[in-house]
């Protein structure tokens, strides 16, 4: 296979692990790291599709690590580690974590996991964006799907590339009201039990960003009991 995977772990059995079974479904381009340090460097220099990253690192932890690469890169990111806590996948995911596995896991479903990021990431490619359909607008927002960049009143917003994809079905979406479970299914592609707190995180970090007052949002709604409304006009 020819996307590109990056595994970090302190752990050196764990690594091998992952990368023997990875070369066994067909994976080539794998590159392993021990450190955070070393994580950033390499994702630097290799450009991964995929990291699996470990949250306990002995320099920077996993956390750090990831909202470093977010500056830079909208790689998916599968967070490793040993806290089986509601709250610590809360920071992963809010932080731009795609997905979160606990250990002790079962390297066969690590595996499944990133196949599933991967699958994710063609599906958003695969369709042509005609030119006229790649900028679409709600109000002072504006996203462009082919460069994937968004807007407020021209100024460009920095967002992770899970808050992209959140904006953008959200302003494809404009004056709907769309569930939190429809969310989830749409943006992150499955069913999760903790969907409720994982919306409601990144939804908080997008009012943050697209809100003159994150505090009383005016166009990125909450309708109780329903779920959430982008206003194609803020009030």
């Amino acid at each position: 296979m020819e996307q590109k995977i990056l595994l970090v772990d302190d752990e050196k059995d764990i690594v091998d692990l992952m990368e023997e079974v990875l070369i066994q479904e067909g994976f080539q381009s794998i590159r392993k790291a021990y450190t955070g340090t070393e994580a950033l460097e390499l994702c630097h220099e290799f450009q991964p599709d995929v990291i699996v990253l470990d949250i306990m690192l002995p320099d920077l932890d996993g956390l750090e690590v990831c909202k470093k690469i977010r500056d830079f890169s909208y790689c998916s990111i599968l967070f490793l580690s040993s806290k089986n806590d509601d709250v610590d996948k809360i920071l992963g995911l809010s932080c731009g974590g795609d997905d979160y596995v606990t250990k002790p896991f079962s390297p066969k479903e690590v595996v499944f996991r990133i196949k599933a990021q991967l699958r994710r990431q063609q599906y958003q490619v695969a369709a042509p964006i005609k030119e006229e359909d790649s900028i679409l607008s709600a109000g002072p927002l504006s996203i462009n799907k082919e460069s994937c960049r968004a807007y407020k009143n021209g100024q460009e917003i920095s967002l992770t590339g899970r808050e992209f994809l959140l904006l953008s079905y959200l302003v494809e979406n404009a004056d709907k009201i769309i569930s939190k479970e429809r969310l989830y299914e749409q943006v992150w592609g499955e069913y999760s039990s903790i969907c409720d707190n994982t919306i409601m995180v990144h939804i908080r970090h997008l009012r943050e960003k697209i809100e003159d007052t994150p505090s009383s949002p005016q166009q990125l709604i909450t309708v109780k009991g329903l779920g959430y409304k982008l206003k194609k006009r803020a009030d």
